[in-house]
């Protein structure tokens, strides 16, 4: 395809996107990056897929991941002309374009690459393309396997729209390799404030250790022998939860850094993300906004269906029903704002009860509604009265933490005749772990372990053994052997 067959601002966009090819500098990157980047390598080198896809709320850092990716290559000594980046959400110029990904590829091997992306890997010089945001693009699923099955190539694919991927999941069943990525781990906003917390403690490579009992008494001692600096780490995550944005500029209050959140994260999904979806359904703006604040609201918990849309009929005078309300509350799990954990269904028996309620971030509930809660012991000893509140919010931290970990299936499980609930169970396998979270000053090793010693007491949940998450190392007594202990912030240093 010649050059002149795609539009010439797009052409240049292309080249603008790319500075590396005619041996310009890349944007300057921040000097702490993610764990993500090497995570990222690490995939493609395995070449397991032709596809990695990192899928992730907006404002994690993908983009910055990706540079950092292609500057690790490029001072690797990959050509620079095997490497093409798209960033597909800053392109109107592709409106006119009817298969934009394979018209973009196409136009690439004629004018950088100068030969086929097959020619490319047959002289062992393989091109890698890295598309951002490329899930908006209406088929670009079909666009992609079509790619990556007449060519040898890889495709690194990043998206903040879980909808949009889960869409294309079907047509490149096969063809990827899906890393789901949260939040700032605690490793890592150590490393913005100068704080060695090492790698984190879980490796990249399988959740087999996860069902052993010695690897989640190894992480409690890894915490603790790393107390310090973990708890300086877990009080800048209180203070301004896990955005990078918020750590990479400490030195601007937190006021400031609020507002970007609203504008750049949440407005960004209920203006942008809002208008992808179903062709012809019109949804409500205004709705899924209040929605969001009763989510921040109830963060931890797990109201019923009716419960919100009384609410949301009381806050905003208008009759709104459950099947609204329920279809509202998926939107907001696929753009990856919050994560519902499902209620546990054993036994082929439906799970009662309803979704809980997990925050990408409690960062989110603070800038939203404009109410800081501490979550780290110091913070709540100077303001004791919000310790429920902030029990709740380290319940959703802890699911919003695990639910970052690859293969295992995370619920919850509803009180139910002759036994209580579980604030979260790990499926891995055929193996269940049951999770409480008791944040207070205070552990009871028998009152508040009931729970988690009748679960496993059960046979038929297959526990072998518990997790109890406490505020502090200081407040956990001796308990049963089967129960790990820990506190919120070393189970952070997970990931």
């Amino acid at each position: 395809m010649p050059e002149s067959t795609i539009p010439t601002i797009l052409i240049d966009d292309l080249r603008r996107m790319n500075p590396w090819w005619e041996g310009k500098p890349l944007p300057r990157l921040p000097d702490t990056r993610r764990h993500l980047v090497a995570t990222m390598r690490r995939r493609l080198d395995l070449g397991l897929a032709p596809i990695v896809v990192v899928r992730g709320p907006r404002q994690i850092g993908k983009t910055t991941a990706q540079l950092h990716l292609i500057d690790d290559m490029l001072a690797g000594g990959v050509d620079p002309r095997r490497i093409m980046r798209v960033q597909f959400d800053e392109l109107p110029s592709l409106e006119d374009l009817k298969q934009p990904v394979l018209e973009i590829v196409s136009w690439y091997e004629q004018a950088v690459l100068r030969s086929t992306l097959n020619e490319a890997a047959r002289s062992d010089a393989p091109a890698v393309l890295m598309l951002d945001e490329v899930q908006n693009l209406s088929r670009w699923a079909e666009q992609l396997k079509h790619l990556v099955d007449s060519s040898t190539v890889q495709a690194v694919v990043t998206g903040s729209s879980a909808l949009r991927i889960e869409h294309g999941r079907d047509s490149l069943a096969g063809r990827i390799n899906t890393i789901d990525a949260g939040v700032l781990s605690l490793t890592e906003i150590g490393g913005f404030h100068g704080l060695d917390l090492g790698e984190p403690y879980l490796h990249d490579n399988g959740v087999e250790p996860l069902i052993d009992h010695a690897f989640w008494t190894g992480l409690a001692d890894h915490g603790r022998e790393r107390s310090t600096q973990r708890d300086k780490a877990f009080a800048w995550f209180s203070q301004r939860g896990g955005y990078p944005l918020a750590h990479k500029r400490a030195d601007v209050e937190w006021g400031y850094i609020a507002d970007q959140l609203n504008e750049t994260v949440i407005k960004r999904v209920i203006q942008h993300d809002l208008r992808i979806g179903e062709k012809g359904r019109k949804r409500d703006a205004a709705l899924l906004e209040e929605l969001f604040r009763l989510c921040c609201r109830y963060a931890g918990q797990s109201p019923d269906t009716q419960t919100l849309a009384r609410e949301l009929q009381r806050v905003m005078n208008a009759n709104v029903g459950g099947e609204r309300v329920k279809a509202y509350m998926r939107f907001l799990h696929e753009t990856l704002l919050i994560r519902l954990i499902d209620p546990l269904e054993i036994r082929l028996k439906r799970g009662r009860g309803s979704p809980k309620i997990c925050l990408a971030d409690h960062a989110l509930r603070a800038s939203w509604l404009q109410e800081v809660v501490p979550i780290d012991p110091e913070g709540l000893r100077a303001e004791p009265d919000l310790t429920p509140l902030a029990g709740r919010l380290a319940e959703s931290v802890t699911g919003a933490v695990l639910s970052t970990v690859p293969q295992i299936d995370l619920a919850w499980f509803p009180e139910r005749s002759g036994e209580p609930e579980i604030d979260l169970v790990m499926t891995i396998g055929t193996r269940r772990i049951p999770i409480e979270v008791k944040y207070q000053r205070r552990i009871d090793p028998l009152g508040d372990t009931e729970g988690l010693r009748t679960f496993m007491e059960k046979a038929a949940n297959n526990a072998p053994f518990a997790l109890l998450i406490t505020q502090a190392d200081d407040e956990i007594p001796a308990l049963d052997p089967r129960i790990v202990a820990m506190p919120l912030s070393s189970l952070m240093l997970l990931r």
